[in-house]
């Protein structure tokens, strides 16, 4: 379906939208910022299950590109494509924010008098041989990358470390979350907490192995299809972990178990994507924000969120032993461990609250590229 509204501002993300993952939070605050700036706009994600191909909310319009494909880079050029065509039919376009190469490629190359924004969140040249070990022209896919980082007019990223290694300028807008009161307790109490996704670069497998060795369970919930859990599913049962799992709970359901946990852990593996790619990992801001400390792995990424033995605590990375041993200190010290909450809350609420980082980007768009007024 082509869009019926003269849309002046796109926000396209190759990410099934909306989803429990950290990325449709981001794409959430940062697309409503844009269409808010420019009077709506058009969101084109991927789709899935249970998602229509077209909808419409007030003046903004969702399309989803819907096409399976055997592998993720069919999938990417199909979605490229059918961008292409979307452009084709809107001439009042004025800005173009885009997530990744798929969308940047046509984009950027369309020839359109629309500035363009590419905000680099992730690199697939880096990220994708994770997934897919034997991917190939992964040299063609970072050549990709390089054309749309030169042609964009404005470059931004939630990570220091991310913009550092990018070979243009970046303006870094870090991610945020919501200080909010305390929900419920959930129907378990003293449990150890892990949630977001389960790509190998997330280190669920030290947090089973670091558990293993104290008598706490741990809640892992999870923002994937259960299949998705296997591997881990096996692990836990083997190294005898007590584990309850969640799948993509709603946000209410989620924040029961955020916010009730003894402390969150985020083992992160010091692999090329965390340590020199950078991330931003909001299973650490958004457990700060609910006054809970979080234990993880010791990474510059990381260290731009939490300071050591004040609003967190930080351990080697892929150190099952060093992870247990900081999760025990904590857990038998409650009054340091309430101290360090509290102090991790009061560092969210002045420095990373999702209003402070659309400020953010609002004024990178005003300092690059400015507002045209609305009709």
């Amino acid at each position: 379906m082509i869009p019926a509204l003269p849309h002046r501002a796109l926000y396209a993300a190759f990410d099934r939208f909306p989803s429990r993952k950290g990325s449709a939070v981001h794409i959430d605050r940062f697309a409503r910022a844009l269409f808010d700036r420019h009077g709506g706009g058009l969101l084109y994600v991927l789709g899935g299950e249970g998602l229509p191909s077209y909808q419409r909310e007030g003046n903004i319009e969702i399309v989803r590109y819907m096409r399976e494909a055997e592998h993720v880079l069919e999938r990417a050029a199909g979605y490229g494509a059918r961008l292409a065509a979307l452009l084709e039919d809107m001439p009042h376009l004025e800005i173009a924010h885009f997530r990744d190469p798929w969308g940047g490629i046509p984009i950027v190359e369309h020839g359109g008098a629309y500035k363009t924004v590419y905000e680099v969140n992730g690199l697939p040249s880096i990220e994708l041989p994770f997934l897919y070990p034997a991917i190939p022209g992964l040299e063609q896919i970072a050549e990709l990358e390089r054309r749309c980082l030169k042609a964009a007019d404005l470059v931004i990223t939630p990570s220091q470390v991310t913009a550092d290694r990018l070979p243009v300028p970046a303006t870094v807008i870090p991610n945020g979350a919501d200080i909010r009161p305390r929900s419920e307790p959930p129907p378990l109490e003293n449990y150890l907490l892990y949630f977001g996704a389960l790509q190998p670069w997330q280190g669920v497998d030290t947090a089973l192995r670091a558990v293993a060795r104290l008598d706490l369970p741990l809640v892992i919930c999870a923002s994937v299809h259960p299949r998705r859990a296997k591997p881990f599913r096996k692990l836990a049962e083997r190294l005898g972990v007590e584990v309850h799992w969640h799948h993509a709970l709603p946000e209410e359901e989620l924040a029961r178990w955020r916010d009730h946990a003894l402390l969150t852990l985020a083992p992160l593996r010091d692999c090329s994507r965390n340590a020199h790619q950078g991330c931003a990992p909001l299973k650490i801001l958004e457990s700060m924000a609910a006054g809970v400390p979080v234990v993880a792995s010791d990474l510059p990424a990381v260290r731009e969120l939490i300071d050591d033995g004040v609003t967190g605590r930080l351990v080697p990375p892929d150190r099952p032993g060093e992870l247990a041993r900081a999760i025990r200190v904590l857990l038998d010290y409650p009054e340091q461990r309430a101290a360090m909450g509290a102090a991790a809350r009061a560092h969210i609420e002045r420095h990373f609250t999702w209003e402070q980082s659309v400020a953010r980007l609002d004024a990178a768009y005003g300092e690059r590229i400015p507002a045209w007024p609305t009709p």
